[in-house]
């Protein structure tokens, strides 16, 4: 699923933006807010596939702040009580076009992806695991305090620049970069 929507790259070009992605590439839009639009029709087929199985469903990543510039790719978290009995939710999902990837490198998540190029990722898991609550204070911290998400939304075109065909160089120092605001939200709030 493409959608056209007029926007302006990170470097204030005109683009027509796509929610989609071809993989291995790094572009960054700024801020939209069709995606939250987005978000919430993906969460209404997610709900209508596996609600029975699911406690939450939340807009995470960059798509899901503010002022941020972002690869115009969906994160969604999908929260669920038990990881192992979370597998009943695979068929479901790949009957609504998505692809899974099992754990994808990071234990106790089922990762699926959707559309080519590629529009969602999903993250599906254990709402009382440290990733879930690391997942959302991230979220909530950037949303709350726009100086962050300034420095973040730089260290992020910074970061696009110099890798644009290397994502995993890209998410690498990426995640650097989140864990040192991870450290500052969590100094604040202990402040």
């Amino acid at each position: 699923m493409r959608h056209e929507l007029p926007a302006r790259d990170s470097e204030g070009r005109r683009a027509a933006m796509v929610l989609g992605l071809l993989t291995g590439e790094v572009q960054l839009f700024n801020a939209h807010k069709t995606w939250a639009v987005e978000f919430e029709l993906e969460k209404a087929r997610i709900v209508n596939a596996v609600g029975d199985h699911i406690l939450d469903v939340q807009h995470v990543g960059s798509t899901a702040i503010p002022n941020v510039p972002a690869k115009p790719v969906l994160d969604i978290l999908v929260g669920v009580k038990d990881f192992d009995e979370a597998s009943v939710c695979v068929a479901p999902l790949e009957n609504i076009g998505y692809l899974y990837r099992h754990e994808y490198g990071i234990p106790r998540r089922h990762y699926f992806v959707k559309g080519d190029p590629r529009t969602h990722h999903l993250h599906m898991i254990e709402t009382d695991s440290s990733d879930w609550a690391r997942t959302i204070a991230f979220r909530d911290f950037l949303t709350r305090d726009p100086g962050s998400a300034c420095a973040y939304a730089e260290a992020k075109r910074s970061l696009a620049a110099m890798y644009s065909r290397d994502r995993e160089a890209y998410q690498r120092e990426k995640g650097q970069v989140v864990e040192r605001l991870l450290a500052l939200a969590e100094s604040r709030r202990g402040a």
